[in-house]
């Protein structure tokens, strides 16, 4: 094979390949539920986990959703407790951000929340802050996950 079609093909493959769309490596992928939750609001810290409620947050490569629902039943369904939303994210190094564009309280739609996430073992622990100045929110987070699939 003449050196110039060898240096064209080599060229050809890295085009292609280099250009295709990466992926990170996402150990985020999955399934996830929701095992404990802190918040820090100035110096006190206090658990926002409770245990008569239910949530999972779904991550797939482009999007997250999280679900939230009280594990009371109820004979009227709609006096059960339920929250939903979800978005694009992005994750660079350990900064996962969440673009949150659905939610069951619309204020909250349309703002972009920054976590440090890490991964030990099956669970996944993901600390930021939530802000919100026209709700009066600013607070510190950290939420903890047990991996229920990949």
């Amino acid at each position: 094979m003449k050196p110039y079609l060898v240096f064209t093909c080599i060229a050809a493959i890295v085009t292609v390949f280099g250009c295709r769309s990466k992926q990170p490596d996402l150990p985020l992928i999955g399934t996830w539920e929701l095992i404990s939750a802190t918040t820090t609001v100035n110096d006190s810290t206090f658990s926002t986990f409770d245990s008569a409620h239910k949530m999972i947050k779904i991550i797939n490569p482009t999007h997250f959703a999280f679900l939230n629902h009280t594990t009371n039943r109820e004979k009227d369904s709609s006096a059960t407790a339920f929250t939903a939303g979800g978005g694009t994210y992005t994750l660079a190094d350990s900064v996962y951000t969440e673009n949150l564009e659905y939610f069951s309280d619309k204020n909250w739609e349309n703002h972009q929340f920054r976590f440090v996430v890490k991964i030990v073992n099956d669970t996944l622990i993901q600390t930021g802050v939530e802000k919100l100045e026209k709700l009066g929110i600013d607070h510190v987070i950290v939420e903890k996950y047990k991996r229920v699939t990949q």
